[in-house]
């Protein structure tokens, strides 16, 4: 029987711990499986802060349904049925800019009434699909920022992509690589010479797939639906750790991981204990993979030092709805970094999710810190409150007081995949190719979000499964 042992509790390693399990069973394969989370609670970074009749989200708040993943798992472990998406109003999102809210159109003549860009900004964007633009250079990773001033322009840049960037990554589009964090608008321009020629051709592709019957995708967007469940995304998490059972070894921080005699793998925790095994899927975030690595692979560890983490304040307040005039009817809004506000924007979540505030009450929650503001998650509780009381008058209007606050502070929230990170991925298989039987997963290689999260279980079970046959 092979003993393999997952690091890590998060979304990540549960996933990968619950579909190894279910593949080795359908295999006909015994497997002495063991999950070693530091923390009392798993779910690493989601959690859901339920108090005074509010839903607070710790980290993220839920995963769109465009790509099937997330929904396959929580179909597989029978959480499907208690599965809560968004409301209408989540299509709405909002850009502050010039001192006012701008709804991000949806369409061309939208667009074109918004003023939100100007004028010579959308004349700069209608020259996208034109010879003008130049194409990508050959063999540069190039950053979101250049693409976004080569082939849109620095107007789009700073009230659209930038916005999107810090929304996502708590990013810097200056840093940023963009094949690595959107290869798919990296692909698009590369198969089809622009995107707004590539939107063209795959909306007469999609239309012909409807016509014959074909079930179509998303173009180039994230496309889908907000989806978490009714009593927070943390759901998700509960029922995966509840569904493992004596899999899940709570408590156990990982201080080191060796290589043993004959390849076999030790793993060693604060509290002394030692753990063997076959195989080892490291499903912890880059920095602690790195210091548990540490002299076992020096330079797999120092290439895992090199994925830069941003960090991030969330903060929630509650109001009564009765002291808010603002219809709070979308998603919420990003700010552009010109506007000089403290917050990178905020979600109107109790508009996008019922019950995620008391009857006649509302739920606000924004943002403080990422990559180009990195001291901000060093603030005092009254300074946070303060930025984000003065960031809503000034955006919403809102001056009255919160009667119900909460304050996270995430110092590793993000991984950043800034310019040169794909190398830095194939250097990382190239050294694990050294270390047969180690694993990495997780956010902080090939995608942030929750879906990326359990496609990059899939690939860990797999490997598993083809090592252990």
């Amino acid at each position: 029987m092979k003993k393999v042992i997952i690091i890590g509790g998060g979304i990540s390693g549960l996933a990968t711990a619950w579909l190894l399990r279910d593949r080795a069973r359908a295999a006909g394969i015994e497997l002495d499986l063991a999950l070693l989370e530091k923390e009392e609670l798993p779910g690493g970074k989601i959690r859901s802060i339920r108090e005074e009749g509010y839903i607070c989200e710790w980290g993220p708040n839920g995963f769109l349904d465009s790509k099937p993943q997330t929904l396959d798992l929580c179909t597989a472990i029978g959480v499907s049925g208690k599965l809560h998406r968004s409301n209408d109003n989540a299509r709405k999102r909002f850009i502050f800019s010039g001192g006012e809210l701008h709804r991000l159109p949806e369409g061309g003549p939208s667009f074109l009434k918004s003023r939100l860009i100007s004028w010579p900004g959308k004349l700069r964007l209608a020259l996208e699909p034109t010879p003008l633009v130049p194409g990508p250079p050959k063999g540069v990773d190039e950053s979101l920022a250049d693409f976004a001033r080569r082939r849109l322009g620095r107007e789009a840049l700073d009230k659209l992509i930038a916005p999107m960037v810090s929304g996502i990554f708590a990013g810097d589009p200056e840093t940023m690589s963009l094949v690595s964090c959107f290869p798919r608008i990296a692909e698009l321009e590369r198969d089809y010479g622009g995107l707004i020629r590539a939107m063209i051709m795959l909306a007469r592709k999609k239309k012909q797939e409807r016509a014959a019957g074909k079930a179509v995708s998303s173009a180039a967007g994230p496309g889908g639906v907000l989806t978490s469940f009714r009593e927070g995304i943390q759901s998700l998490t509960d029922a995966l750790a509840a569904s493992l059972g004596e899999v899940v070894k709570p408590g156990k921080e990982v201080a080191k991981v060796a290589r043993g005699a004959g390849g076999a793998w030790k793993i060693g925790c604060e509290d002394g204990s030692e753990h063997d095994a076959d195989l080892v899927i490291v499903a912890s975030p880059a920095y602690a993979a790195a210091e548990m690595l540490t002299g076992c692979d020096d330079g797999l560890s120092i290439l895992l030092r090199q994925i830069p983490y941003a960090s991030m304040t969330v903060v929630c307040f509650g109001y009564e709805r009765e002291r808010i005039s603002h219809p709070l009817d979308g998603f919420g809004y990003l700010i552009t970094k010109k506007e000089g506000r403290s917050t990178l924007g905020t979600l109107w979540d109790s508009s996008m999710f019922e019950q995620r505030a008391p009857e006649g009450k509302v739920l606000l929650r924004s943002m403080m810190g990422g990559a180009c503001f990195p001291e901000y998650v060093k603030f005092s509780d009254d300074e946070v409150v303060a930025r984000v009381r003065k960031d809503l008058k000034a955006t919403m209007g809102i001056d009255a007081e919160p009667s119900f606050i909460r304050i996270f502070r995430h110092p590793q929230a993000i991984p950043q995949y800034v310019v040169g990170h794909g190398k830095r991925l194939q250097a990382l298989e190239e050294r694990l190719g050294g270390l047969p039987g180690l694993i990495l997963t997780g956010n902080s290689y090939r995608g942030i979000g929750l879906n990326d999260c359990v496609a990059a279980a899939q690939r860990a079970a797999d490997q598993v499964m083809e090592l252990v046959r």
